[in-house]
């Protein structure tokens, strides 16, 4: 009995591999190894928080998400070409998306990395992108039309060529080295962030933003280019001309109205 009980202490608490680790979690989430050799997933894959400097096996089509974050990946070969919810490969030490699924379902994250390109991204994401807190001086890359928000904050981008042309959500280019809002989305459905930047005037900004407007903490001498329609407040205290010398380069009344009374 007591070797018994001793064999059983033993298997319980023999530390498994990481081969054996994901192979559990494959076999646990039924998936199937396909005909390419690739395996296929119906539901969530989580392998984040796992010190990964790889993805261990290569995945074909993932029918939920796919959880890759805070790891130390250096590359997304292996990830799966098909992402049915979210794709999240955040907080990690990616130089680049080459390797990232070419669909997804739902909201791509890939902040918190070393990214100083965004070649490799879908070319359509149906929920919200997030590609805040990377070393970005370019968005060129970037999915063409993102169903939910667009967070491009805290990078070292200098320009918003290659910005989504459509934006259903929230746009945030704050925290930048901006001069220029060419690029930027002609409409933008939420809030629209390009505050802490460089940027001396308006040109290029969104003709519509459906949210609030923050110009906050630039250089501004002049309010020219500025959206014809903000449906929420517009804020732009904290630049190089006064506030008083601002509403007069403003000549929308309706604008006008909007001016936060901290503008």
């Amino acid at each position: 009995m007591k070797q018994l009980l001793e064999k059983l202490t033993e298997d319980l608490f023999k530390p498994y591999s990481m081969d054996e680790f994901i192979a559990n979690k494959l076999k646990a989430a039924k998936c199937v190894l396909n005909s390419e050799g690739k395996w296929d997933c119906p539901g969530d894959i989580n392998l984040s928080d796992l010190g990964l400097r790889k993805i261990p096996v290569q995945f074909g089509e993932v029918g939920g998400g796919f959880f890759c974050s805070h790891n130390k990946l250096t590359s997304l070969q292996g990830a799966p070409s098909k992402v049915g919810v979210d794709f999240r490969c955040n907080h990690n030490k990616l130089t680049s998306l080459e390797g990232s699924p070419k669909f997804v379902g739902r909201s791509f994250y890939c902040s918190n990395n070393n990214l100083t390109s965004l070649q490799g991204a879908p070319s359509k994401v149906s929920g919200g992108f997030d590609c805040s807190y990377n070393k970005l001086t370019s968005l060129e890359g970037s999915p063409e039309s993102v169903g939910g928000s667009f967070y491009c904050s805290n990078n070292n981008l200098t320009s918003l060529q290659g910005a989504p042309s459509k934006v259903s959500g929230v746009f945030d280019c704050s925290y930048n080295n901006l001069t220029s809002l060419q690029g930027a989305p002609s409409k933008v459905s939420g809030n629209f962030y390009c505050s802490y930047n460089k940027l001396t005037s308006l040109q290029g900004a969104p003709s519509e933003v459906s949210g609030n407007f923050h110009c906050t903490n630039n250089k501004l001498t002049s309010l020219q280019g500025a959206p014809s329609k903000v449906s929420g407040v517009f804020y732009c205290s904290n630049n190089t001309a006064s506030v008083a010398e601002l509403k007069k380069t403003l000549k929308m009344k309706d604008l006008l109205e909007k001016l936060s009374s901290k503008c």
